[in-house]
């Protein structure tokens, strides 16, 4: 005899539903970060913030192929990115909120891996987490030296 528990179906649904928008919004994130670092590697004024501005989208890229990978996984179809936020105009303004959102999306992916019940979902979003914070501290270094 099978017996049918609704409820838990229902918020076990209701827990999948919201992991799969976080999932999005990060997308949406690694999307807007990527565009946004290819205007500062454009904007910076040595070759080793150049450079290492290159190696954090690099990672970035890798994030949101691996993100993208795992939305499909769960939806069966292929996520549509947006940019969720404005490039600002200046490079050091552009260091400023790239640094403050790597310490923000920290936290953000560390709540996702927290609800992930599939542990290759929990491995991907805490390796982003912690690329995301060497990348705050990477901002955060760019920053003290322009004073």
């Amino acid at each position: 005899m099978r017996v049918y528990y609704p409820y838990y179906y229902q918020s076990m649904d209701r827990q999948n539903q919201q992991l799969i928008r976080d999932i999005e919004q990060a997308i949406n994130g690694e999307y807007s970060a990527i565009q946004c670092y290819k205007v500062l590697i454009d904007q910076a004024d040595s070759k080793e913030e150049k450079e290492q501005i290159r190696e954090i989208r690099k990672d970035e890229r890798n994030h949101y192929r691996q993100f993208t990978q795992i939305y499909m996984n769960l939806t069966g179809r292929q996520p549509t990115p947006k940019q969720i936020e404005e490039c600002p105009k200046s490079y050091r303004r552009g260091i400023d909120v790239a640094f403050k959102d790597e310490q923000k999306t920290t936290d953000f992916y560390l709540d996702i891996a927290d609800q992930a019940t599939e542990s290759y979902i929990q491995a991907a979003f805490r390796r982003a987490a912690a690329d995301e914070q060497n990348h705050a501290v990477w901002f955060l270094y760019f920053l003290t030296r322009k004073r």
